[in-house]
């Protein structure tokens, strides 16, 4: 898995792109919760259009990162995810708590 990150004044954009899962989980979520402490960005979304691939650890990854950034009003929201990870999402119950979008641009007008 690769990704980026990209600041936005409160937003933090993380593209990802591969398979979000046990192998990546760990160094993925000690460079998010470095990059919102060091940007001071209290919300957070998921471009999931490029993966391909979700399990447990990467639902518990977001679901956590969803926790920590509520507790300070934040918001989180999901890119354009593939029908399999989005059918993932759906039965984890992640998209009932996180706002969903088709693109990037009204995610962030609608994530501010």
């Amino acid at each position: 898995m690769q990704w980026t990150f990209q600041v936005e004044g409160s937003i933090l954009l993380v593209r990802l792109n591969g398979e979000l899962d046990l192998g990546v989980a760990n160094k993925l979520r000690t460079e998010l919760d470095s990059a919102l402490e060091n940007h001071d960005a209290r919300n957070i979304i998921f471009n999931l259009a490029n993966v391909t691939y979700i399990d447990s650890t990467g639902l518990g990854l977001m679901l956590g990162r969803y926790k920590k950034i509520s507790r300070y009003g934040g918001k989180m929201a999901l890119v354009a995810p593939q029908p399999q990870v989005k059918r993932i999402l759906e039965l984890s119950g992640l998209t009932s708590i996180i706002n969903e979008f088709k693109d990037e641009s009204e995610a962030m007008a609608k994530t501010k």
